[in-house]
């Protein structure tokens, strides 16, 4: 039988002059690792004197001051490692230059509801535009609202995956990418890629559409006209047309990111002669096999290398695409 052991920790009078109990203070501050209550300690004291405070009051300001500052911390680390190239805000958008752009509905998606329900964004617009510019924007305001996010440029995941392929660490590439609540693609239809870059991306989209229960979207900005890149899933996507020199622009299809139940008449929600930005759910999800540019596609990725990307038995030659 086992037994359990209670241990409790009884205060006791030690008896401490004013300076000695401030040093002590600083010490077990270090020890706890409580760098804001250490900074802030002296003004506290004078404002609990100064108002009055009890010491329940005067104890829940010094705790309180340390959980906003750590979670000030935490903001500022998220920021960092989604690796954006630059700060782009919310704030900062011009929305008089781009007077099809609903800010309602750009504020709406800076609450983040979108990524907790695993629903995808496409951002569909031609160059200058600002798609990148919301892209980072609703990226930022994710991290600030406590999501793994990261930004990578299309082309530069398909050289990290070609390159992890060839040192045999694919599987660790693909995972590290899978984990994130938010993975933001950018300049995803500037080139076409070759079969074996199209195939990796598929990998990375495929694992982070298979982790549950928090499903995680991808969200890209894409070129009207170009090839959809396949799903597996059949989650619900989210659109947005940005203003165009063209005369319409039709939302691609774009990848779910979790499992979630098909809805009914799915290809038929979109109205083909909508021209206004809207958030509506896209067209018919297209067939995996479009992923890849040739017309015949064999079956797989299910009989892909988990290492190398390629078919299995078969030598996949190293790509590199070019940085934009």
């Amino acid at each position: 039988m086992s037994r359990t052991t209670t241990v409790t920790t009884t205060l006791r009078q030690r008896g401490l002059t004013e300076p000695a109990a401030l040093a002590a203070i600083d010490q077990a501050c270090r020890r706890l690792r409580l760098p804001t209550i250490r900074a802030v300690l002296d003004e506290a004291l004078a404002a609990a004197n100064r108002e009055q405070l009890s010491y329940q009051g005067f104890l829940a300001e010094l705790l309180l001051a340390e959980c906003d500052d750590r979670d000030r911390r935490s903001t500022i680390r998220r920021v960092k490692a989604a690796g954006f190239p630059r700060q782009k805000w919310l704030g900062d958008f011009d929305f008089d230059a781009n007077p099809n752009i609903n800010p309602a509905t750009i504020h709406q998606l800076a609450t983040g509801d979108w990524i907790s329900k695993g629903q995808p964004l496409c951002l569909i617009g031609d160059s200058g535009t600002g798609k990148s510019h919301l892209l980072i924007a609703l990226g930022t305001a994710a991290a600030e609202r406590g999501f793994r996010v990261r930004y990578t440029l299309a082309t530069r995941l398909v050289n990290e995956l070609v390159e992890a392929a060839d040192d045999k660490q694919l599987t660790k590439t693909i995972n590290r990418y899978g984990r994130v609540d938010l993975l933001l693609l950018d300049e995803l239809g500037y080139m076409e890629l070759d079969k074996r870059g199209a195939e990796l991306l598929f990998q990375v989209l495929t694992e982070r559409e298979e982790r549950t229960p928090s499903p995680s979207p991808a969200m890209r900005p894409s070129r009207a006209g170009q090839k959809p890149l396949p799903t597996r899933g059949s989650a619900q996507p989210l659109s947005t047309d940005l203003p165009s020199a063209a005369p319409s622009l039709k939302p691609a299809p774009t990848l779910p990111a979790g499992p979630h139940p098909q809805p009914e008449n799915y290809g038929s929600q979109l109205n083909p002669g909508e021209q206004e930005d809207h958030i509506a759910p896209v067209g018919q999800q297209p067939d995996p096999a479009s992923i890849r540019p040739t017309a015949s596609h064999p079956e797989a990725p299910k009989s892909l290398d988990p290492e190398s990307g390629g078919p299995i038995g078969t030598h996949q030659p190293s790509t590199r695409y070019p940085a934009s």
